[in-house]
């Protein structure tokens, strides 16, 4: 039984909003990567970099908050495919979060895409989480 580095990194992004400590460590995978440039590109987080300790590789990230208000640009985040559950769409069933405000982070033939993306490559794969 492995791990999902997906919700490990979710999760721990959520956990460090709500007590508003600022910087996360995660494992660092290909996945992991992907998605810490992806939120860093969209402006959810402030940066991301990778750090080794040893053997091992971890994947540092920094929470973006507003200004007046200590509260993180990152309000919610889900999981939707899980490893007991995959999820996929095409491209014309890419749902949009918000309507349009969040972003849906999809894995698809050609990399880890944001819905945006996908729909302007036509693209479908599996829904990996959504982003708000």
């Amino acid at each position: 039984m492995g791990n999902d580095t997906i919700a490990n990194l979710i999760t721990s992004i959520r956990n460090t909003d709500m007590v508003e400590k600022g910087t996360v460590r995660v494992t660092a995978t290909n996945i992991t990567k992907n998605i810490g440039r992806i939120l860093l590109r969209e402006g959810f987080i402030e940066d991301v970099r990778e750090h080794q300790e040893g053997q091992k590789y971890f994947l540092i990230s920094t929470s973006k908050y507003r200004r007046r208000k200590k509260r993180s640009y990152m309000t919610t985040s889900k999981r939707t495919s899980k490893p007991g559950l995959r999820i996929y769409s095409n491209y014309r069933e890419i749902p949009k979060v918000l309507g349009g405000m969040g972003i849906v982070i999809l894995s698809t033939s050609q990399g880890i895409l944001t819905d945006r993306e996908a729909r302007q490559k036509k693209i479908g794969g599996e829904t990996l989480c959504y982003v708000w």
